[in-house]
């Protein structure tokens, strides 16, 4: 989709310009703009037509993250989720989330117990981030869930969005704040010249020429990709990209949300209720070639439906669609995808002046506060302006031809 909101010329400077219209270049163009900065954002396709629109559609915690040890992350994960449900209330609701647990599952019932004590205790134990346990008339109604050899059911908080709806409200705070972003625009080369670099854009057909004083690199799976196009080669992550494919099936399971334990391996998988169908996800399955190619594989599908089979076996699969996104994580051949950091790595080419910045990694929820890092990066080499707004209390509304998805297709947890 064309972006029509924009002025018909670039301006010749700008003190920031953030490349990747996904929901971490979104949220540094808002924050960059918030804080004072002028600000260029390129998207080479749509809003949000990678990754941030491939998600779980979840702003949760990371409850799984809990046994990777990555405390920090869940900490910052749960004051994210808190924030965003109070300044985007039409865009992010809260959830019941149900773990039910059987004879034959790999974790132990005081293993969860201990897990969701500290989740709770991360989230300073509000009445919003703690859990119970059903009792056994309550998990008895749980509509469709296997009941043979369950033995408990914990139901804790999180919550949900539209992944897609969500980046292009930030967008629109991020314009609001006098950031110029721009779709389709291509990066063709950047070179490094005296206080920032010179970049050659492809927008509107048209070969344009800006300087920035900063650029951040927020391409997602693209990033070492627009690293190539930059003289000199700036800093890149040794990364792999992990596909993560989703199933949407006709009909709702439940208006609440399920974390599953995959019979065949242990990972977490979700059973969502989505605009009125379910959605079913993900995998992590290494991804090597062009990222524009991503596309669910059928190995994948076939491990989502066993997983469903095995909790839901009276219910009859339809698949609606079909999508898959990348992430960006840390290289480690000695380490499987989920044993990885989720933590957002941010690589300067100077580290006590950056001019190029690169993000890799990170999660959806936790965009606004990456964002915050990228800003307090930028203050080395631009130095601090006047701030325009706080980021913690811009209120996020859906783009006006736009519409959320109504509360009561996610459910609600009181």
């Amino acid at each position: 989709m064309n972006d029509t909101k924009e002025q018909d010329t670039l301006r010749q400077q700008y003190e920031v310009t953030v490349i990747g219209g996904g929901i971490h270049g979104a949220g540094i163009a808002q924050a960059a703009a918030a804080a004072g900065y002028s600000v260029l954002l390129l998207e080479k396709k749509d809003w949000a037509s990678g990754t941030s629109s491939k998600s779980s559609k979840l702003i949760h915690g990371g409850l799984r993250y809990l046994q990777t040890g990555q405390f920090s992350l869940v900490r910052e994960s749960i004051r994210e989720r808190e924030i965003l449900l109070e300044i985007a209330p039409d865009l992010v609701h809260r959830n019941h989330f149900y773990i039910p647990l059987y004879a034959g599952s790999h974790y132990r019932s005081w293993q969860l117990h201990i897990g969701l004590c500290l989740y709770a205790l991360f989230g300073l134990n509000r009445k919003a981030c703690r859990y119970r346990v059903l009792t056994n008339d309550q998990a008895q109604h749980l509509n469709g869930l296997q009941k043979a050899g369950l033995k408990k059911v914990f139901c804790y908080p999180d919550a949900q969005t539209d992944d897609a709806l969500l980046t292009r409200a930030v967008i629109d705070s991020a314009r609001s704040l006098g950031a110029h972003a721009c779709n389709p625009a291509n990066l063709l080369a950047a070179k490094h010249v005296g206080g920032g670099y010179r970049l050659k854009i492809d927008w509107q057909n048209t070969e344009h020429e800006v300087f920035s004083r900063l650029v951040v690199n927020a391409g997602g799976p693209w990033a070492n990709l627009i690293n190539s196009c930059v003289t000199p080669a700036p800093p890149c992550a040794n990364v792999d990209l992990v596909q993560g494919t989703h199933l949407v099936l006709a009909g709702q399971i439940s208006s609440e949300c399920f974390y599953l334990e995959a019979p065949q391996d242990q990972r977490a998988v979700f059973v969502l209720p989505w605009k009125g169908n379910t959605l079913l996800g993900t995998t992590e399955t290494t991804f090597e070639g062009d990222p524009d190619q991503v596309a669910p594989r059928q190995d994948e599908e076939e491990y989502l439906l066993i997983v469903l089979k095995h909790y839901f076996p009276s219910f009859n699969p339809q698949v609606l669609e079909r999508f898959a996104g990348l992430r960006v994580l840390p290289r480690d051949e000695a380490r499987h995808a989920f044993h990885r950091s989720r933590e957002t790595q941010l690589l300067c080419d100077n580290p006590c002046s950056p001019r190029w910045i690169s993000v890799y990694g990170g999660k959806l929820t936790g965009y606004r506060a990456t964002a915050q890092k990228a800003v307090k990066l930028m203050t080395k080499s631009l130095g601090r302006k006047s701030a325009r707004a706080d980021t913690r209390k811009l209120l996020l509304t859906p783009a006006t031809n736009e519409s959320a998805t109504p509360r009561a297709n996610y459910g609600s947890a009181d």
